[in-house]
């Protein structure tokens, strides 16, 4: 590796969008990504896909927990419908690291065309 090139561009193509994928932490790369706007065409749509789904998934987080407080009566079933949410986000973005690592492809057919079509038009 010379000096000019950095460890993240070093990587495997797999091993970045396995890295953009990761839970909350994964949005982060992702995003810089599609900052920059580089990076092949797949590593843009799981970047798109990541954030789309991490988005998601903190907004309707916010939402929820935001009714729970506020409500005496649905306030549990807030919480463990939140729960429900939180672990959802979780085991889609560990089936599709799984996805990648297996050669599969990674699309999620609603998720990944609203990506398309939302971060498309304005990181891209």
């Amino acid at each position: 590796m010379t000096n000019d090139q950095s460890p993240i561009t070093d990587a495997s193509p797999k091993l970045q969008l396995v890295v953009y994928l990761i839970p909350v932490i994964g949005f982060f790369p992702a995003l810089w990504t599609l900052y920059r706007r580089q990076g092949s065409r797949e590593q843009l749509a799981t970047s798109r896909l990541s954030i789309t789904l991490a988005f998601t998934w903190f907004l309707a987080y916010i939402l929820l927990a935001t009714g729970a407080t506020t409500s005496d009566f649905f306030a549990l079933r807030l919480l463990i419908l939140n729960s429900f949410l939180t672990s959802g986000y979780f085991l889609v973005n560990v089936w599709l690291i799984f996805r990648i690592i297996q050669g599969k492809s990674h699309r999620l057919p609603g998720f990944s065309r609203l990506a398309e079509r939302v971060l498309g038009k304005y990181m891209s």
